[in-house]
């Protein structure tokens, strides 16, 4: 294993940030695996942390293949993670909307810059990464629909869904849209937590991760076959709202299926405590997506079900 530092953020009232990058094996930039670009993703970064010690011990074992280099970057936005805040500094940037940056720009563009200049070479990108809105989801790979997308690869890691989406303008400047355009082949992965750790989805996705990298040649590790995967698009992905705010009590699992008309969550008044609202399921389905704060607002989305998997 070998240390080396991808970028370097000057602070005049504390230490510098530093992004590290972990490097294994030589020759051919094979496969680059991204954690916590946003500074709430501690299960991001603790999975990453699980695969340097993996491949450590593979390394020291000779079993990454010949003429294969890996590079794990278990942390970018490190300030964010020690002050708590999901964004990076007081702008409240959100670094995964700034690739592929600018050698020239604000602190969030040229950390996007530098990061995606050490990591554009790769042949194969994983970001392991969170979604915008609070909640979990059921472990899978989620890939754009930007021409360069390649669904039986995202197969290769054995999780449960894979899941395409068509880009939105905004999507333009994420790291995974930026990577498909530099034909890196580029995978965002997704576990149930994101503000802290989860042992099984983590396991999970170690799992994945070193499933996908054995299938593609890069390393030689005894693994499970895992899921064969149900691919589907975001579109048909049918979202929950609720009609009125106030604390939410959940009553669908992450991955149940669920039929249409039974019951799966009630919206009760904070104050008097009386059902304000009682979410029916509007489809017979699977749940894909769960909120899990106390609280929900009026409009937010409750849950996203996987519309009539099976019957």
């Amino acid at each position: 294993m070998y240390k080396e530092e991808i970028c370097r953020v000057p602070s005049p009232y504390r230490e510098d940030m530093v992004v590290q990058g972990y490097r294994f094996g030589k020759g051919n930039a094979a496969a680059c695996i991204l954690g916590a670009i946003r500074g709430n993703e501690i299960q991001q970064m603790y999975i990453c942390s699980q695969l340097i010690r993996e491949l450590k011990e593979l390394e020291a074992h000779g079993w990454i293949n010949v003429n294969k280099r890996i590079l794990v970057i278990p942390v970018v936005n490190g300030l964010g993670l020690n002050v708590d805040e999901r964004f990076f500094g007081v702008e409240d940037i959100d670094i995964n909307r700034t690739f592929p940056g600018k050698a020239d720009g604000d602190t969030t563009d040229r950390i996007a810059y530098q990061v995606f200049d050490r990591i554009r070479e790769y042949t194969y990108g994983i970001q392991l990464t969170s979604f915008y809105m609070t909640g979990e989801f059921v472990p899978h790979v989620r890939m754009m629909e930007t021409g360069y997308q390649n669904v039986s690869l995202a197969d290769l890691f054995g999780l449960p869904y894979v899941v395409v989406r068509k880009p939105s303008p905004i999507d333009t400047k994420t790291l995974n849209y930026n990577w498909q355009n530099d034909t890196t082949a580029a995978f965002s992965l997704y576990t149930n937590k994101s503000d802290g750790i989860d042992e099984a989805s983590a396991g999970q996705a170690v799992a994945a991760v070193l499933r996908f990298l054995t299938r593609m040649g890069i390393i030689r590790y005894e693994s499970h076959s895992g899921y064969i995967s149900h691919v589907i698009k975001e579109e048909d992905l049918m979202d929950v709202h609720v009609e009125k705010g106030g604390i939410f009590k959940g009553m669908a699992k992450l991955g149940e299926y669920v039929r249409y008309g039974y019951p799966i969550a009630e919206i009760l008044d904070p104050y008097e405590g009386y059902i304000k609202e009682a979410i029916i399921a509007p489809t017979s389905g699977i749940v894909f997506f769960a909120h899990t704060e106390a609280l929900i607002s009026q409009g937010d989305i409750a849950y996203r079900m996987i519309h009539r998997l099976h019957q």
